[in-house]
């Protein structure tokens, strides 16, 4: 077996760095939280020794896949140490400092602790929470401002290396049904684009493709904005909508992005947001759906995900892990279903028939 690179062993000393900063603000939070809010830990189930060995190991087998990937030329190695580590490291205390607003919401249960000053009547109400009992939920620049590091702790470094998983399927699914179609002429669509974090990856993926992203919170998209939109690459273009009725023409686009959008809607969305996404593709137009794994693939994690479901807000994750999202996908008229899971996330894709 050949020696790993100088590059492989930065990459997975990265890795292990930012997983042990991750376990680390995770245990010194909970212990805080028991000693000053107690009445906000909630009941969880009890993870054995042979769970966290499994669940370790399924983190390496990740990076060895997000490694060998980059390797085989699916994206540039330099997207795997890519992050704005100087703006989270500015940022981190902020996440300290937002802690006792979130220990309280969960003491108290208050899942509407929103903005006064948004108009209610544009989002739909399964929207209008704090999900994961975030500050403001997805309604305000402060929220969308300490998001991404927030995740990076919650994921134990591992976040963009999951995003990544969507961009083997999609270069294997558009070279198989649009083989004449130039990098150029590719339009991509992300849907709940969020701050921009996968439209990011797919950019260093398809650095000539014409790319879209949607979302609906405006304060998200300045997010998004500032990564994506710093003159330093080609525009990509950023609209404010709800991904169950996208502003935007049929047939407009060759593929579809959609990554941990689905484990926060109600079971009717997802399937309007499948239609769209029909409605948006050309014929044997791609979707690439990510989100979290799923009872009926990894049921070794079933305890883990009955705890994420107890830890956080999120009310629509218990029916999520039970549905069948291939047969949604089925029923809507797509073809060629295929899924796969990588540590705590699940990618589908999918072809318009």
């Amino acid at each position: 077996m050949a020696e790993p690179s100088l590059a492989k062993i930065a990459y997975q000393t990265l890795q292990q760095g930012k997983g042990l900063v991750g376990i680390a603000h995770k245990e010194i939070s909970t212990k805080l939280m028991g000693f000053l809010v107690p009445e906000a830990i909630p009941d969880t189930s009890h993870i054995t020794k042979e769970l966290l060995f499994d669940l370790r190991k399924s983190i390496k087998d990740l990076e060895e896949i997000d490694w060998c990937d980059a390797e085989r030329g699916l994206y540039p190695k330099n997207l795997l140490f890519e992050a704005p580590w100087i703006e989270w490291f500015f940022k981190y205390p902020l996440v300290w400092l937002d802690m006792p607003s979130t220990w309280s919401r969960r003491k108290d249960r208050n899942i509407q602790d929103l903005p006064h000053s948004i108009n209610k009547e544009i989002y739909p109400d399964y929207y209008l929470q704090n999900f994961h009992h975030q500050t403001d939920g997805y309604l305000s620049d402060y929220s969308a401002s300490i998001y991404d590091i927030q995740v990076e702790i919650l994921f134990n470094g591992t976040a963009d290396a999951m995003r990544r998983r969507v961009i083997a399927p999609l270069k294997t699914e558009i070279n198989k049904y649009f083989p004449e179609t130039n990098d150029s002429s590719l339009k991509i669509l992300d849907l709940a684009t969020g701050t921009g974090r996968t439209l990011q990856q797919i950019r260093s993926a398809f650095p000539k493709s014409e790319l879209t992203g949607l979302d609906l919170s405006a304060s998200y998209l300045k997010q998004a904005s500032k990564y994506l939109n710093n003159g330093e690459n080609e525009l990509v273009q950023l609209i404010k909508g709800n991904a169950e009725r996208v502003p935007i023409l049929d047939q407009s686009f060759q593929a579809i992005t959609c990554v941990f959008l689905f484990h926060e809607l109600p079971g009717k969305a997802r399937d309007n947001v499948i239609k769209e996404c029909y409605r948006l593709l050309k014929p044997n137009g791609v979707l690439i759906l990510a989100d979290s794994i799923q009872l009926s693939d990894s049921p070794e994690f079933s305890s883990v995900l009955e705890n994420f479901h107890r830890i956080f807000h999120e009310p629509y994750y218990k029916n999520y892990i039970k549905d069948d999202i291939d047969l949604r996908l089925s029923l809507n008229g797509f073809k060629c279903i295929n899924s796969d899971s990588f540590f705590m996330t699940k990618v589908w894709s999918a072809i318009k028939a």
